[in-house]
C-alpha cells in the first residue's frame, strides 16, 4: 500500500510504500486515504496513522452480547489479540516500548466511559496514547506500529527488520477501544 505522509521539500507530496503489518483479514479504519488528519487532529503523530482492526473470516470482531453493551470485555475474546504483527518496512528498529497493560475492549456504553477518559491519556502524552509500540526508521522516514500486546514485542532497539519480519503481537494497549494495531 502506498501512504500519503505531507509534503516534500519541494512541496510535492511525499509518498511511502508499506507491506501489510499482518497476515489475514482485517477491516481498515481512520485511514488517510478518507481525509488528512485521519484521526481528526495533527496532534500526537496521528494525522497520516491507518487503524487495522482485526476480524475473523466473516468479517466480525468478538460477538456482540447484552454485556458487550454494559460492561468492558476482556482482549482475549476478541479474535485478533496476540495475532502477529509484521515489519512494513525495511529499516532498523529506533526504540520500543513494551510495559503498557493490555486494557479490557469497550463497545456500546463502557466506550463512552472510555471516551470520558481521553483527556487524561492526552495530558499524559504521546506514549500513553500509542501504548505498546515500535519505531522502524526505514531510511529517514520513521513508521511506528502502535497498541501492541503488552510483553509480545519481538525486536529490540538497533535490530534491522526485513519487510514481514515478526515485531510484536496485536494488543490493546494504549488509546484503544479494541484489539488493534495503528
Amino acid at each position: 500500500m502506498t501512504v500519503p505522509r505531507g509534503f516534500g521539500r519541494d512541496g510535492a507530496p511525499a509518498v511511502i510504500d508499506l507491506a501489510y503489518p499482518f497476515t489475514g483479514r482485517w477491516l481498515v479504519q481512520n485511514s488517510p486515504a478518507n481525509r488528512v488528519p485521519s484521526h481528526g487532529t495533527h496532534a500526537f503523530a496521528t494525522a497520516r496513522a491507518i487503524d487495522f482492526v482485526p476480524v475473523t473470516a466473516s468479517g466480525r470482531t468478538a460477538p456482540i452480547t447484552p454485556d458487550s453493551l454494559v460492561r468492558p470485555e476482556p482482549a482475549e475474546r476478541f479474535p485478533g489479540f496476540g495475532r502477529s504483527i509484521l515489519a512494513p518496512v525495511e529499516g532498523v528498529i529506533m526504540a520500543v516500548h513494551d510495559s503498557a497493560p493490555d486494557h479490557p475492549a469497550s463497545r456500546g456504553l463502557p466506550s463512552i466511559r472510555y471516551a470520558l477518559t481521553q483527556r487524561r491519556r492526552a495530558a499524559a502524552g504521546w506514549v500513553a496514547l500509542a501504548g505498546n509500540h515500535v519505531l522502524i526508521d526505514s531510511g529517514g522516514i520513521i513508521v511506528v506500529l502502535c497498541h501492541l500486546q503488552q510483553g509480545g514485542i519481538r525486536v529490540g532497539p538497533g535490530q534491522r527488520v526485513q519487510v514481514g519480519d515478526a515485531i510484536g503481537r496485536c494488543g490493546n494497549s494504549g488509546n484503544s477501544t479494541e484489539p488493534r494495531t495503528r
